[in-house]
């Protein structure tokens, strides 16, 4: 589609369903708003880059609503964000480097998105203890968790960022699971400093990507307006259901995920 303002409409319409996806899930929403930004006749060698200008903006809007009754742990933010910034630029120099152009991993990464959803969808509810002992040893495990919060922490920077780079997919599809699982977040907390995370590994991408030429910024511009607008949506829908529904849907969405990811790379090979 040529420049037009028809064509700005569309994207800023993209970014809007991009920062509503971004506040509710706590990911950086390049699912939808990179294919739809090569519907709208980007190239797909400034696609990936174009996309990153809105990231921090949509990720600064979305966590507002977040500021309120800590749900943002910043603590978390200070260990995941510096690793995950470190995997992301090895993942990306890494990245064309492996043979196959990357559809294999992509298929594995797929089947590891599947696997994390129906995990989250059936482990919604926590497990009650049965019985004195059983609360002692949960008491125990949640002091031996924060003891290794930091590390866990690190290292899920390290995956989430690493699989960022390398593969392209965003950081947020796997940080949320991990701080679930790894750290035990709550499930709003997960979403809350997972969006902060998210914009934090945006920012290199961003200059490097700019340095280079790889942004299309009237595209940019205008994914960005509408990514600001649409991720307090978001993040004001996410507050609004309970643990356990944002979970569900949670897990809907990584497993629509897995789907879009595993059967494209499944049709190009």
């Amino acid at each position: 589609m040529d420049p037009s303002i028809f064509r700005d409409v569309l994207t800023a319409l993209a970014g809007v369903a991009t920062g509503v996806m971004s506040g509710t899930f706590g990911v950086g929403g390049a699912v939808i708003s990179t294919p739809a930004i090569r519907a709208l006749g980007c190239s797909a060698a400034l696609a990936v880059g174009t996309t990153l200008p809105s990231i921090l903006p949509g990720a600064i809007t979305g966590s507002w609503r977040y500021r309120h009754g800590e749900l943002i742990q910043w603590k978390v933010v200070a260990f995941t964000a510096p690793s995950g910034i470190v995997a992301a630029i090895l993942g990306a120099w890494v990245s064309p480097r492996i043979p196959g152009d990357g559809h294999l991993l992509m298929v594995f990464t797929a089947l590891l998105l599947m696997w994390s959803s129906i995990n989250m969808i059936r482990n919604v509810s926590p497990r009650e203890p049965r019985n004195a002992s059983d609360a002692s040893e949960n008491a125990q495990a949640k002091t031996n968790l924060r003891d290794s919060q930091s590390f866990l922490a690190t290292l899920t920077g390290l995956v989430a960022g690493g699989l960022s780079g390398l593969l392209g997919v965003g950081g947020g599809i796997v940080m949320v699971p991990l701080f679930r699982r790894w750290l035990a977040l709550p499930m709003k907390n997960a979403v809350a400093t997972s969006l902060i995370c998210v914009g934090c590994f945006a920012i290199p991408g961003t200059i490097t990507h700019s340095i280079e030429g790889g942004i299309d910024w009237r595209y940019a511009i205008w994914l960005t307006i509408g990514v600001v607008v649409g991720a307090p949506f978001g993040s004001k829908m996410a507050l609004k259901m309970s643990d356990k529904k944002l979970q569900r849907v949670f897990g809907l969405f990584l497993a629509a995920v897995a789907v879009a990811y595993g059967g494209g790379e499944l049709l190009a090979l």
